[in-house]
């Protein structure tokens, strides 16, 4: 019994020893506004590097469209995801009046005569107008073989900007 006791004792006297130590604290984290604040910092620096990037990938300062993920000569298969760019200009829905803004236009083995890039582009299979402001489109039934397609950018009448804003024509082939 007296072992019981003094094993009591000593177990009572290292908790209060315990008590009077305690552990370390451990240190406290970042506060909701340095968090905000570093999250804040990250977008901006990936803003600027995308911004970066864009600007070097283009070799004239724009405005200008262009084919974002083909290009002259490649070789797809059908169906065809084709993405558009834009850069100097923004991207608006038809009947949007806003400065320096279009949508895209996309012409499939063919071009705009002179005469046809003095009015509104038209709208037939040759001729897609993505006036919802679609920057892209897949192209289920383009046929095997060789076509050209080419971007123009339309204003809010689907009228050339002025000046023109077209992609250099390009070739590609449908296996």
């Amino acid at each position: 019994m007296r072992h019981a006791i003094l094993a009591a004792a000593a177990a009572l006297a290292l908790g209060t020893l315990a008590a009077c130590n305690p552990a370390p604290a451990a240190p406290a984290g970042p506060t909701a506004e340095e968090v905000n604040a570093t999250v804040a910092k990250a977008v901006a620096d990936a803003r600027a590097e995308d911004v970066a990037a864009a600007t070097a990938a283009h070799a004239d300062p724009g405005p200008a469209v262009y084919f974002v993920n083909i290009k002259d000569g490649d070789t797809v298969s059908s169906p065809i995801r084709i993405v558009f760019g834009v850069y100097g200009k923004g991207v608006a829905p038809k009947d949007i009046n806003v400065p320096d803004t279009g949508h895209h236009h996309l012409l499939i083995d063919t071009e705009l005569s002179a005469e046809e890039m003095k009015f509104a582009i038209p709208n037939d299979a040759q001729h897609m107008h993505f006036g919802a402001g679609q920057t892209e489109v897949t192209l289920p039934g383009l046929p095997a073989g060789q076509h050209t397609l080419q971007l123009v950018f339309g204003n809010m009448k689907h009228e050339q900007m002025m000046p023109p804003m077209m992609s250099p024509k390009i070739t590609i082939t449908v296996k």
